[in-house]
């Protein structure tokens, strides 16, 4: 395993007041193990209000990892995460009020054999709020998948259905919305079409958007703040010009030249 724990993290140390009101999330020593396996170890993360951080690197880096603890779907072995002006180890349980208000997409979409729209409008029923129709077909049209409301979900195409699981997310209203590999495998002009949601989403809502992904010019396109994972490590972080630009890790530049790096 490469040793990365004393790699530069550009800004770092822009951020002295780490649990200052413009940090959503501000991870500090965080480890992740399963059995004597260490797949995690992140010493300072922080991730800004409004702002979208994408996290890069070859599969099987831990990226998938980060965001399920940012999810509070797993506790940490050890170290805190900060939400919310709330601090959380191991040892406490994440109320339900702050875990609402976060939601995660994943790289394979799990819809129900129901409608479409009666997949965008579960969250919602499982809150108690299930008299929103204008709601979900609002969220449709947003997705651009206003004439499918009661196809069933199940007969989507993989990107059709990657678009519901987006919109189903985008209905909840979340503070942060993470993205695991949203767009691996499917065709360009889905790809482009989420893109264009996710943007969008960030720009007139002000949804914190955490993008997990291994492609350099989806990172490129989209985030404003970049950060390099490696063996569970953040290698490097910066904002998106400095990163692409003039990396401050030789590893990272690798990377981002299209070279393999493990």
């Amino acid at each position: 395993m490469i040793d990365t724990r004393n790699a530069a993290q550009t800004d770092a140390s822009n951020n002295n007041a780490a649990h200052g009101d413009d940090i959503l999330y501000a991870v500090r020593n965080v480890t992740k193990r399963y059995g004597d396996r260490t797949v995690l170890d992140v010493a300072h993360l922080d991730i800004r209000r409004g702002e979208i951080l994408s996290i890069i690197g070859p599969s099987g880096m831990g990226k998938s990892t980060l965001l399920r603890l940012l999810n509070f779907l797993e506790p940490p072995t050890s170290g805190t995460i900060h939400f919310h002006g709330k601090t959380f180890d191991n040892s406490q349980e994440v109320p339900l009020a702050l875990r609402r208000r976060v939601t995660t997409v994943f790289q394979q979409p799990m819809l129900l054999r129901r409608s479409v729209e009666a997949n965008v409008g579960y969250g919602l029923r499982l809150r108690g709020e299930s008299d929103r129709s204008e709601q979900i077909h609002a969220a449709l049209e947003e997705v651009g998948l206003g004439g499918l409301a009661r196809q069933p979900a199940r007969t989507l195409s993989g990107g059709e259905a990657q678009r519901v699981a987006l919109a189903r997310a985008m209905i909840l209203q979340p503070d942060a919305l993470l993205l695991d590999e949203p767009t691996a495998n499917l065709d360009p002009y889905n790809v482009g079409l989420i893109e264009q949601i996710v943007a969008r989403l960030n720009r007139e809502h002000g949804t914190t958007i955490v993008l997990v992904t291994h492609n350099v010019f989806q990172a490129r396109r989209l985030a404003r703040r970049v950060a390099l994972m490696l063996d569970g490590r953040i290698v490097e972080s910066a904002d998106a010009e400095t990163f692409f630009e003039s990396p401050g890790d030789p590893r990272t530049a690798a990377f981002v030249r299209g070279e393999m790096i493990y």
